[in-house]
């Protein structure tokens, strides 16, 4: 879990939803009650948060700052602000020591940061696609490391498969969707 991996994952995002920025961005993500614009902006605010909190290592909550996304960006632009803070977040996990600890539910080291920022992208990418009615799933590779890191208790199968059942987004096998979860970025 490295700045690399948050790079890859913004790639993905990128690669995925660049070609359909060209159409409407104001219905719902998936089954969230945010549009794709909102949830994308939702992207982009959280990378940014987790490099704000891994480069300021707050250790009682969040930074008192915001992400505000113009509301008359279009879909390209609120992509290439979302390129822009994961690229902030990688940053900051380049170069943060690895003892490093800030708040995020307790202390979080920087692994714990870019899982986070790996999951919310490929999973509100997840989400987005849907809404524009894209055929798309999360990568492997990083679903594997996302829940590795997050969800120490996941149940075995597809990482993709299982990542999407953790968060709530689809069943899993005779396991209904989850309706309640929380991933575990805070290390002892």
């Amino acid at each position: 879990m490295t700045g690399r991996g948050v790079r890859d994952a913004v790639d993905e995002l990128t690669r995925t939803l660049g070609p359909h920025t060209d159409r409407d961005w104001t219905g719902p993500a998936g089954d969230l009650a945010w549009s794709c614009w909102t949830t994308a902006a939702h992207i982009a605010h959280d990378l940014l948060g987790y490099a704000t909190q891994l480069t300021g290592r707050p250790d009682t909550g969040y930074l008192p700052l915001d992400l505000r996304v113009h509301p008359d960006a279009t879909p390209a632009q609120v992509l290439v602000v979302v390129a822009a803070c994961g690229g902030l977040l990688a940053a900051a996990l380049d170069t943060v020591p690895a003892p490093t600890r800030a708040w995020h539910w307790g202390p979080c080291d920087p692994a714990g940061f870019a899982a986070m920022g790996i999951a919310e992208t490929l999973l509100h990418t997840y989400d987005i696609t849907r809404g524009l009615g894209v055929t798309w799933r999360p990568p492997t590779a990083p679903s594997a490391a996302v829940l590795g890191r997050l969800f120490p208790d996941a149940p075995a199968g597809d990482p993709a498969d299982v990542l999407l059942w953790m968060t709530g987004r689809a069943t899993l096998g005779e396991w209904p969707r989850r309706t309640a979860w929380t991933w575990r970025a805070a290390v002892d």
